[in-house]
């Protein structure tokens, strides 16, 4: 356990360091600067002004010189200034951050009290009018386009309902937990629908792969009910790809979140990296990245840890 968990620690280096590398050169082949984004705008400077910006933020040197001087400042935490609002990075992401992760959890959420029973049900009831209709779902949750899903609900709700989800300013779970769940529940939704789908299908497919093993045929053939013989041998026993499926897609959630948190304005991480690429803002964009792919990581980590409390034959050597 403790080699696999070294050699798993040693390989988020490389990665970060890829990710970093390929955030920053993407993010500066962008025409423009921030200094030229907020001539262009908001203030008027002179050239000398202009000059005089781009060297207090260091936007004067070569390009290597400029990723040198971040990355070692990111890895002692510091990812440096957003230049629009003058503030912290890692502050801006932190304070945007429990809206992004609690917008994934209700995803996930949804997706596994929702996707796992369908696909049991789908399963169990094999070409079957259920499994006809648990497929036709999964087919649509991942044909449809989050944003377009999201703009048709905010259209059917204010026309026929007279209600906005995120109407007004943004409120914490903290401050008032019934409220914050009325503006977060349709973007949930929203974002989980498609991995509802991708869970449902994981979890079907596994389904029927267990339910050709022998153990489970000499359960039935001990006379054990079919509940117990679904719950306790085939679905324990399927759960592996399940969680694999859980596992990748929270990190994709935490990127698919950026979109969903635009249409729904919603103040999280995601809406904070879109705003920081249309302002130019190196700062915030590398950081924001950089954060998710941390949490990306790290996610698939614990994944990995999970696959052994769920199946005691697994042993991490």
């Amino acid at each position: 356990m403790q080699r696999f968990l070294t050699r798993r620690l040693l390989a988020l280096i490389p990665t970060l360091f890829g990710v970093s590398i390929v955030v920053f050169v993407v993010i500066h082949l962008i025409p423009g600067d921030t200094i030229s984004a907020m001539i262009g705008t908001t203030y008027k400077l002179t050239e000398a002004q202009a000059q005089a910006l781009r060297a207090y933020f260091g936007l004067d040197k070569p390009l290597y010189q400029q990723y040198l001087h971040w990355m070692w400042a990111a890895l002692h935490g510091d990812f440096g200034y957003s230049v629009r609002s003058g503030e912290p990075v890692m502050s801006e992401i932190l304070k945007r951050f429990p809206v992004t992760f609690e917008l994934t959890i209700l995803s996930l959420l949804i997706a596994i009290f929702i996707g796992i029973p369908i696909g049991v049900l789908s399963a169990t009831k094999q070409d079957s009018f259920i499994d006809i209709l648990g497929r036709l779902f999964a087919l649509i949750g991942l044909s449809l386009p989050n944003f377009w899903l999201g703009t048709l609900i905010i259209l059917g709700l204010s026309l026929y309902f007279g209600f906005m989800p995120n109407s007004g300013k943004y409120v914490s779970l903290w401050q008032d937990p019934l409220q914050n769940l009325k503006q977060m529940i349709f973007p949930a939704i929203t974002l989980g629908f498609a991995f509802t789908s991708s869970v449902m299908r994981t979890t079907r497919s596994s389904m029927l792969e267990v339910a050709r093993q022998d153990y489970v045929r000499t359960a039935r053939g001990k006379g054990l009910s079919e509940t117990r013989v679904v719950i306790r041998h085939m679905l324990s026993n399927a759960l592996i790809p399940v969680i694999t499926i859980i596992g990748i897609e929270f990190g994709y959630l935490l990127g698919g979140a950026v979109i969903v948190e635009e249409v729904f304005a919603l103040p999280g991480m995601g809406r904070l990296l879109l705003q920081g690429i249309s302002q130019r803002d190196y700062a915030v964009v590398q950081g924001t990245v950089l954060f998710i792919a941390f949490t990306f990581v790290v996610i698939n980590l614990l994944t990995d840890f999970a696959y052994a409390f769920i199946d005691p034959r697994i042993r991490y050597e």
